[in-house]
């Protein structure tokens, strides 16, 4: 099953996709994230029913556009830790992200003026959390589905100083979607294209932390709740570890797909 939120006319609202490009929508439900705060979420969603409405990429809004938290985790792709030049980490690597950096899977990204010399891509496969998880010793259960995302990074920023948070919270510059797949299992390669170049490709499976590791090992500092985000890192191939670097410029596309679950495409524009 995969579920979405929408933009519509008086806000928006949580559906079921039928296709890539109609859905029904979940009666009483704005979103995605408050269809997760109802225990039985999986059976009203399918259980909704009515005559599917057609959508355009426009339509999509983050999958989940108000998390209570995003966790970010850094060095989880062995090849990515080579090519950045540091060391595997014993535990997982994690920052935080904030709910205003999200924007729909086909929105345009925002970089501004004083921050559009070292703007990167990295995608990721991100965990959506499906019910409370407090030190938990199987995260596999807490795990609701999977979708895709940009963590996207301005590099300059992030190595100002040893924490990488101010270079990864950016205002309307993740894109985050197209939709929750309750159904995959890690597995399915990652792929980056920046103007149609292949960038990143790798599998899924191949994380340091498993989805299921990285519950259970958040869940023992703080109580995840329904609708949190787990972003699981990213292989290598970004652009800060091309030789020489190439960051992203005004005017890229940036496309990143995951097997199995699906594809967000992101428009780079300098403001």
């Amino acid at each position: 099953m995969r579920l979405a939120t929408i933009r519509t006319s008086s806000g928006t609202a949580c559906v079921r996709m039928e296709t890539a490009t109609s859905a029904t929508p979940i009666a009483g439900f704005t979103d995605v994230g408050a269809l997760l705060g109802d225990a039985d979420w999986e059976a009203i969603a399918s259980a909704a029913s009515g005559t599917p409405i057609p959508l355009t990429p426009e339509d999509f809004a983050p999958v989940v556009p108000r998390p209570g938290k995003i966790i970010c985790v850094g060095l989880n792709y062995a090849k990515h830790i080579h090519e950045m030049g540091h060391e595997q980490p014993a535990v997982p690597t994690m920052f935080i992200k904030y709910p205003e950096a999200l924007i729909g899977p086909y929105d345009t990204a925002e970089v501004p003026e004083f921050a559009n010399q070292m703007a990167d891509y990295e995608g990721e496969l991100a965990v959506v959390v499906a019910k409370p998880a407090r030190n938990v010793s199987d995260g596999a259960p807490y795990i609701a589905g999977y979708a895709v995302m940009n963590d996207f990074t301005m590099r300059d920023f992030q190595n100002q100083t040893s924490q990488w948070h101010q270079g990864k919270s950016f205002e309307n510059t993740a894109g985050f979607g197209p939709w929750l797949d309750t159904d995959f299992q890690p597995g399915g390669q990652l792929r980056t294209q920046v103007n149609g170049e292949l960038r990143q490709d790798d599998s899924t499976k191949d994380l340091v932390f498993s989805p299921a590791e990285l519950v259970e090992y958040i869940s023992k500092i703080y109580t995840l709740q329904p609708g949190d985000v787990i972003a699981t890192g990213t292989p290598e191939g970004v652009g800060a570890g091309q030789k020489p670097p190439r960051f992203l410029q005004d005017g890229d596309v940036v496309e990143i797909e995951i097997a199995g679950i699906g594809t967000i495409c992101n428009r780079v524009q300098f403001v």
